[in-house]
C-alpha cells in the first residue's frame, strides 16, 4: 500500500508497521533531523505524570514513548495494533507490558486509565473519531489525553522549506536508511492527508474532552495536542449517551478558535 487516503485498510497498515519495525526508530531519528527525541520530552512533560499512575500508550510502535513515560514514573501499557512492532517492544523493553490491540476498539475496562497518550499514530488509525472516543472510555474522570502528531506549519516560508524536504530529501534518506522504501512513501502520504491543528481540536471537543489546547513544536511540523475528561459523572454519562459512532473523517480543514495554553 503506498497511496495515503483516510480510508486504511487495517491489516495493510499492520502489515506494513511489521515490515519496518525492526529499523523503525532508527529510521525516524534520522528523518526527523534529531527532533524526535525533543517531541517525545515534550510528549511526556505535557502528560504531567505523578507517580504510580496508570498510563496508556496507543500506537506505540517499539516502546521508545513508553520506556520514556516509565522512566516518569508511571506503571505504562503500551498498545499497538502490529504483532511485528509488539514483538520487536517486547525484546527491547521486557519491564513494560506490550498488548496487540486495536485503537478504535481498546481492550480495557471503561475508567482504568490516569493518561493516554498517542505519538505519530492517530493518523494511522481508520477512523480516528472513534479512537478518540475510545481513548476518553478507558480514561478515569479528570484523565488526560496528550497527542503528539504531525501537522501543519501556519508560517508560509516553514511551510514551503517542510514541502520541500518531503518531497526531495525524505526519499533520499529513506532510501538509505529503510529497508521498506515504500512504507515511507505512505508515511509522507499520510502526513500530507492529514488535516490541520484545529480540525483534531474539533475532533477532541466532538469526543466529550474538556480544556482542548494544542501547540506548535518545530514551527508547526509537529503539534501537541492535550486535554482532559469531564470530573463530573453526570456530564461523563451525558457525553456516552450522545455520542454515536462518527463517520469516516473528513480531510478538509475546519475554522474553529482554538484554546491555547
Amino acid at each position: 500500500m503506498t497511496t495515503a487516503d483516510l480510508n486504511k485498510n487495517p491489516e495493510e497498515v499492520s502489515g506494513m508497521f511489521d515490515e519496518v519495525a525492526k529499523g523503525y526508530d532508527r529510521t525516524n531519528a534520522l528523518l526527523s533531523g534529531g527532533n524526535s527525541v525533543l517531541w517525545r520530552i515534550a510528549t511526556v512533560k505535557a502528560l504531567n505524570i505523578q507517580p504510580g499512575e496508570r498510563v496508556l500508550d496507543v500506537a506505540a510502535g517499539t516502546g521508545t514513548s513508553s520506556k520514556a513515560i516509565a522512566r516518569a514514573g508511571a506503571e505504562v501499557v503500551a498498545l499497538d495494533f502490529s504483532p511485528g512492532m509488539v514483538a520487536e517492544g517486547r525484546k527491547r523493553h521486557p519491564d513494560i507490558e506490550f498488548i496487540v490491540g486495536d485503537a478504535e476498539a481498546l481492550p480495557f475496562p471503561s475508567a482504568s486509565f490516569d493518561a493516554v497518550t498517542i505519538s505519530f499514530g492517530l493518523r494511522n488509525v481508520n477512523n480516528p473519531q472513534v479512537a478518540l472516543g475510545e481513548m476518553y472510555r478507558v480514561l478515569k474522570p479528570g484523565g488526560r489525553i496528550v497527542i503528539c502528531e504531525f501537522s501543519h506549519p501556519p508560517a508560509a516560508l516553514i511551510k514551503a522549506g517542510y514541502d520541500s524536504y518531503m518531497k526531495y530529501l525524505m526519499p533520499v534518506i529513506t532510501s538509505v536508511a529503510s529497508t521498506h522504501k515504500d512504507s515511507y512513501r505512505y508515511l509522507m502520504e499520510s502526513i500530507q492527508e492529514w488535516p490541520e491543528q484545529s480540525v483534531l481540536s474539533q475532533w477532541l471537543r466532538g469526543a466529550g474532552f474538556t480544556r482542548v489546547a494544542y501547540r506548535n513544536l518545530t514551527g508547526g511540523i509537529v503539534a501537541l495536542h492535550r486535554a482532559r475528561t469531564p470530573e463530573d459523572s453526570k456530564v461523563r454519562e451525558s457525553v456516552g449517551k450522545r455520542r454515536a459512532r462518527p463517520a469516516s473523517p473528513s480531510t478538509s480543514s475546519v475554522s474553529i478558535p482554538v484554546q491555547e495554553p
